[in-house]
């Protein structure tokens, strides 16, 4: 049997930034907490309490799904997904399920696109932390996490190798940074990432790898998968249709639970919230909002400044430092300074952006261009220092080494600063030898 095409999908969730909780007033942001600090009668899935959907959760989705190139959808809902898990208060999660609010969206990458079947919003769960209390093995339930608004975009079966699927990922991290929406970060689980994997939609099987927290870890848990189930079919047999989880230390998938299909959920629409429905201009306000997205400014950058291509991944990285190299660009522009200079200096000397503001780095890199370094110009400006400062002269040549600082200071004076210090440092050191 011949397997050259893999098919996969990728589910991506996103918890958003907001100050509260999708349905109550509890605050969102619950890394490093105290466990069960952040809740109430609505996360908590008590009788009687009734969830009230987040605004500025839903404009963040617009947001993410414009951005994603998807429709929006100009009525939506809320459905009630029924499953039993501890982590999950209410026996269900409010979610969506026929009438997302964002669909048929595109993401272009280097192997070809990446069709976006759906962004919907939805709760998070509640976080399960499994430890030992007075000498037994228990699993506790921290509810903070309940709760908070949870985007998840989910691909068509598009992508096509472990590197493709790394690709488009860091491809949706990076708008999402961009838009300021969430900070996405993977290792605070603010972003998840989870891959359908298989050798082809016809054979009657998918396997899902949940819960992975980084893109290398993304590909190599996709790169392992493939060739598991690549041994089973060539045994003759079908892979079990499952939910595995990646084992970062020994590389490695492992089996969870069997995978539940839509109709185990039982979902129907959330009773308590009505169908939210948005007219044309309320889209528009919505997405007027945006700030200029990694493409757009590389598309201006290379109009601007053209810029070389290698510097391109690390000043769209994040918005703040795509805000940084911006505005030095712009600054070199003004001061007749190289824009390849500039970027070039922020690339590949890590320049710490939090300590230098892009005044500072000009000024830094327009003093160094004006420097002198003729090395027949310094020489001259060199014995003349020497032979104006004859007395500590004679202290460096008998033993007082750090006088030579004061000798580099003169020089540096005679070129009215345009002198390289470190050359002239060299050259005094030889002359005085």
């Amino acid at each position: 049997m011949k397997f050259d095409k893999p098919v996969i999908g990728l589910e991506m969730h996103v918890e958003l930034n907001t100050n509260s909780k999708m349905f109550c007033g509890c605050p969102a942001d619950h890394f490093n907490t105290p466990p069960n600090s952040q809740t109430c009668p609505v996360c908590l899935g008590l009788p009687g309490a009734l969830p009230v959907p987040n605004k500025k959760a839903i404009e963040s989705i617009i947001m993410i799904g414009t951005a994603l190139g998807c429709k929006i959808a100009k009525e939506s809902k809320f459905d009630r997904k029924h499953y039993f898990y501890p982590d999950l208060a209410k026996g269900y999660q409010i979610s969506q399920y026929d009438q997302p609010f964002c669909y048929e969206g595109l993401v272009q990458t280097s192997e070809g696109p990446v069709r976006i079947t759906r962004a919907h919003m939805e709760e998070d769960t509640g976080k399960l932390q499994h430890t030992v209390v007075h000498g037994e093995n228990v699993s506790l339930v921290d509810f903070n996490r309940g709760g908070v608004p949870l985007v998840e975009i989910v691909t068509e079966p598009d992508i096509l190798s472990a590197t493709h699927a790394r690709e488009y990922a860091k491809i949706v991290a990076q708008v999402i940074r961009f838009l300021g929406v969430s900070d996405a970060d993977m290792e605070k689980g603010s972003m998840r990432l989870e891959a359908n994997i298989s050798w082809g939609l016809d054979l009657g099987y998918k396997v899902e790898v949940k819960n992975i927290n980084s893109f290398n870890f993304l590909a190599k848990a996709i790169d392992f998968e493939l060739k598991r189930q690549k041994e089973i079919l060539l045994r003759g047999e079908t892979p079990i249709q499952e939910t595995r989880g990646y084992n970062e230390t020994k590389g490695v998938t492992f089996s969870q639970r069997t995978k539940e299909d839509a109709a185990d959920y039982r979902y129907f629409p959330e009773p308590d919230i009505p169908p939210i429905i948005f007219s044309e201009a309320d889209i528009q306000a919505i997405t007027s909002q945006m700030p200029e997205l990694p493409d757009q400014v590389k598309t201006r950058w290379e109009k601007d400044y053209k810029l070389k291509q290698q510097y391109y991944d690390v000043l769209l990285s994040t918005k703040a430092m795509a805000q940084y190299a911006d505005q030095s660009l712009a600054l070199a522009v003004k001061a007749t300074l190289s824009p390849d200079k500039v970027a070039n200096e922020i690339v590949n000397t890590k320049l710490d952006i939090t300590k230098v503001t892009p005044k500072e780095l000009i000024e830094k890199l327009q003093e160094s261009t004006n420097k002198v370094s003729d090395k027949g110009k310094l020489s001259q400006w060199v014995e003349q220092a020497i032979l104006e400062n004859p007395e500590p002269v004679q202290q460096y040549k008998d033993g007082k080494e750090t006088v030579i600082r004061f000798l580099v200071g003169q020089v540096m004076k005679l070129s009215r600063g345009k002198a390289s210090a470190p050359e002239v440092l060299e050259l005094l050191k030889k002359a005085l030898a």
